[in-house]
């Protein structure tokens, strides 16, 4: 009661902080009578001035004033678009890296115009992500005319474009893409074997659009690259075959955790079926040598029972493509991991294409806390504000609305069946189209909207359905959706970063009006028909009430509610929503009250009646509550495990990157030698052991098979006095000597690359390999707790002893592949012409399958998207003929020995 008090007399946090922006507001409206008088050559001046003012030690917040009102009158001149006060309260939000919750229709995309400007003055670049290719498109196209026209350069990243593009792209002084895109970049980025192939700028900073789904929603899945592992696809042919013919009771449920496990009887039916299919033949299903089937059987038992298809995925064109729980929208070439998917191409008779192996991966949190400065907009955060605090260190704003919300939120309408539910909602849009009001309704899937459809249809009700089947005609479907009666059906792909707007879309009526039309004064005539008939409709639908918002059930999340009601009511415009739900409901069904049906139909609820009770409120805030408290942990869950390997990450991606700047690692290469020459001497001569305990015939056939010489430790260890200390350093003396002979042999240019490269080469594999395991591990580790240990305390600690050993295999596997590298040249002329100081190395290392790890160079199979094969390190130059540069040999040229093969197939032929 006392804080409640205090707040009503001193305002609310979110109130001061807001009322604080305001007053940096009247001084960037005190100086727009001064930008309004400037001329476009002073106006477009003020860009190199702001940036003369930085250079002298000014900071961004002491300019902030003066830029945003330049950006405002820009905006003004150039998209005809004056932004609102509250939305410069919101670009100051963004620029202070503050998530901004701004109401649909209040013109997000133009607010993060403001801070861009300002942050892009910097020149180390601002990144705008947006969830989608359309709208990163769209927005840059659209926004860049503003930036263009203040000096400023804009690039866009979608996929498909080439390195060198998305080079340039990141180069511009501000860049729009999408999180997948920018997160795979970096992945990428880190898997080149020249530092001038890569294609990001370190980061700077980066406005987050729709925040919440890209930094809540999709960060319960990590960012993988992966490349093929095995071919497991008749196997899991084979086992698909045999899961329909489990029963029920063959098999444990559980829907909250999303899990199935088989029970007794169920181990012993698929055992019995895998006997008869000749797939496994001891009687135990769990033998050591039949672990490769359980993973297939417990993928297939997944694919069967716990995913829908048109729920969870859709086929087509002969692919399984996921879709997203939360937008509705297809996830093309992402993949599920660890078999699953490869299980529902099984289930579907689709193509069955290879497993992947991990060779890179970061969660979205990880990827994002990267950002010296982060800031985010969506219109639904509030709800999620204490994850972005706890996890991203992001407070939340609740921005007011420009204008007044006059849309009508209706209590929810709680019906015992779903059958009920349907026929009140379907009286409902009856109603609604009588008046000429414009309706939506959302559903939470493609099977749902598809049935709600098939309902209209008997009915004879004439409808629109936007699911990821028809994702091509969104903005179609979406531009007459504000049209007098219409009425669309939609998941919840509908609207996010468009506008539903009363009467219709004005810009796609005057398109289509002018579409043909070649003469000034008939365009001209068209466009003023079609702007009266748009008003005239608009007011028509604003008369009925506005659009009516019908939601078929409740889902996991309250922003995705509050996102669909938002798609009503914007900038003060009238509009309805309203919930029909029914105890049927997966939410209800699932997360509500196991006692809330028997007590309600003892309570009398008769059948078709509408329940409107507080308790049946509190129920399902109550279950949302529940999934979003799951869901939260789960991310969690995911970061702390992501947090250990990302210490690993960084340590990794850092020596590469110093590996790829440094011209002479010969240094580094001696420090390995010791080490391993050192780890070699101790394994078989212990500290402080007896003569007789030594093993000296191991240590010789160590010594030659890592380095390739020959040591005589016998005669060592006669010698009176002999310790471990005086064996090292004769062996490494020896192995120094013969690293400085092939030194002497092959020349110093080549020699420094060869030793770049294969550490890089020889690193990225280490790494693929360590990944593999920490995910083996990660998969076991929860039995831990079955032994009092704290599965992350022991994860932890095995993830830090598997590091260790992978970095001392690293060490070993560098120094032996350097001690047995070869070049077979006999002809000392064509030697000479290697080690010139001009040669092209790079392509000469490109078309060298030996120096190649085959499994870093598999098609990469990237989990959010498929690229065309490509080898890591691929430059993307053309061979050419040797006559174009004599002092250079290119690979596929004729060889100059007179052979008349190839130079790679002759004298160029490198062993390692």
């Amino acid at each position: 009661m006392l804080v409640s008090l205090l707040t009503k007399f001193f305002g609310s946090a979110n109130e001061r902080m807001v009322k604080k922006y305001l007053k940096v507001v009247e001084k960037i409206n005190q100086l727009e009578p001064i930008y309004e008088a400037m001329s476009e050559e002073e106006l477009k001046g003020q860009t190199q001035l702001f940036k003369d003012r930085l250079a002298k030690g000014e900071t961004l917040d002491d300019i902030l004033p003066e830029a945003f009102a330049t950006a405002r009158e820009a905006s003004k001149r150039i998209l005809g678009m004056r932004p609102f006060d509250v939305q410069l309260v919101g670009g100051i939000v963004l620029h202070n890296g503050i998530i901004s919750e701004m109401r649909t229709g209040e013109g997000k995309t133009l607010v993060a115009t403001l801070p861009v400007y300002l942050n892009a003055l910097t020149g180390k670049g601002v990144h705008l992500v947006t969830i989608n290719d359309y709208l990163a498109s769209r927005d840059s196209s659209w926004m860049g005319r503003l930036y263009n026209y203040l000096g400023l350069s804009v690039g866009c990243i979608i996929h498909g474009m080439s390195d060198d593009q998305r080079r340039m792209a990141y180069n511009s002084d501000v860049t729009y893409g999408t999180n997948h895109e920018f997160g795979f970049d970096y992945l990428r980025d880190n898997m080149k074997f020249r530092f001038g192939d890569m294609v990001m700028r370190p980061f700077n900073y980066a406005i987050v659009d729709e925040v919440d789904s890209i930094l809540i929603d999709e960060a319960r899945t990590p960012l993988i690259i992966s490349g093929s592992a095995e071919d497991s696809s008749e196997l899991y042919k084979t086992i698909n075959v045999l899961i329909p013919k489990l029963t029920p009771e063959h098999y444990e449920k559980d829907e909250k955790q999303r899990t199935v496990t088989l029970t007794e009887g169920g181990i012993e039916r698929i055992e019995e079926l895998l006997r008869e299919a000749n797939i496994i033949q001891s009687d135990n299903l769990y033998d050591i040598h039949n672990i490769s089937v359980v993973h297939h059987v417990n993928q297939a038992l997944k694919a069967h029972i716990l995913f829908t298809r048109d729920v969870d995925y859709i086929v087509k064109n002969d692919k399984v493509i996921i879709i997203d729980e939360f937008t509705g929208r297809m996830m093309e070439g992402r993949r599920y991991s660890e078999g699953l998917h490869q299980a529902l191409e099984a289930k579907e008779n689709v193509t069955i294409e290879m497993e992947n192996q991990t060779l890179a991966s970061i969660t979205y949190q990880n990827f994002f806390r990267m950002y010296p400065k982060l800031s985010g907009m969506t219109g639904t955060a509030m709800t999620e504000a204490h994850e972005f605090e706890e996890i991203y260190k992001l407070h939340t704003i609740d921005i007011p609305t420009n204008r007044p919300v006059a849309r009508k939120d209706n209590d929810d309408e709680v019906y015992l069946t779903a059958d009920e539910k349907y026929r009140a909602m379907i009286a409902q849009i009856k109603e609604c189209q009588k008046k000429g009001q414009p309706i939506l309704v959302g559903t939470t899937s493609i099977e749902k909207s598809e049935m709600i459809s098939k309902l209209l249809q008997a009915e004879k009700i004439k409808h629109q359905v936007l699911n990821a089947r028809y994702h091509e005609q969104e903005a179609a479907i979406i531009t007459d959706a504000g049209a007098p009666g219409a009425i669309t059906i939609a998941t919840n792909m509908a609207g996010r970063g468009t506008d539903i707007k009363l009467g219709g879309n004005l810009e796609a009526r005057i398109a289509k009006e002018i579409h043909g039309l070649t003469d000034e004064k008939d365009i001209k005539k068209a466009i003023e028909r079609a702007t009266a008939e748009i008003k005239a409709l608009e007011e028509q639908v604003k008369a009925a009430g506005g659009l009516y918002v019908i939601g078929t059930e409740r889902h996991e999340s309250r922003r995705i509610d509050n996102q669909l009601r938002g798609r009503s009511g914007r900038q003060g415009d009238p509009g309805e929503s309203k919930f029909y739900i029914s105890l049927q409901d997966d939410l209800m069904r699932i997360f509500g009250s196991d006692r809330l049906d028997t007590m309600l139909r003892r309570l009398g609820v008769q059948e078709g009646e509408a329940i409107s009770h507080a308790w049946i409120s509190k129920a399902l805030e109550r279950a949302q509550q529940k999934v979003e408290a799951r869901n939260f942990d789960i991310r969690k869950h995911l970061l702390r495990y992501d947090d250990v390997m990302n210490d690993q990450r960084k340590i990794i991606y850092e020596q590469r990157r110093d590996l790829m700047q440094s011209n002479d690692i010969s240094e580094m290469i001696t420090d390995m030698r010791s080490d391993v020459i050192e780890s070699l001497v101790h394994r078989h001569i212990p500290h402080d052991s007896l003569i007789e305990q030594w093993d000296i015939e191991g240590l010789e056939n160590e010594v030659h098979r890592v380095f390739g010489i020959t040591i005589d430790a016998k005669t060592w260890a006669n010698e009176e006095g002999i310790a471990d200390a005086e064996i090292i350093q004769r062996i490494i003396d020896a192995a120094t000597t013969h690293m400085k002979s092939k030194e002497e042999k092959y020349g110093d240019v080549m020699m420094r690359t060869a030793e770049t490269n294969m550490v890089l080469r020889i690193l990225d594999k280490c790494w693929k390999d360590h990944l593999l395991t920490l995910d083996q591990l990660r998969q076991g580790i929860n039995l831990r707790a079955y032994a009092q240990g704290n599965p992350l305390n022991e994860y932890k600690r095995e993830a830090f002893v598997l590091f260790q050993n992978m970095l001392d295999v690293l060490r070993e596997e560098t120094v032996s592949a350097l001690a047995h590298f070869e070049i077979d040249v006999p002809d000392p002329s064509i030697l000479s012409q290697l080690l010139n100081p001009d040669m092209d190395f790079d392509r000469l290392e490109e078309q060298t399958p030996a120096w190649e790890d085959p499994e870093t160079v598999q098609e990469a199979e990237i989990v959010s998207m498929k690229e065309k094969p490509r080898r890591p390190h691929k430059t993307g130059s053309k061979a050419q003929d040797a006559s174009d540069n004599p002092g250079r040999i290119q690979r596929n040229a004729l060889c100059p020995c007179g052979s008349g093969k190839k130079f790679k197939h002759c004298h160029g032929t490198i062993d390692v």
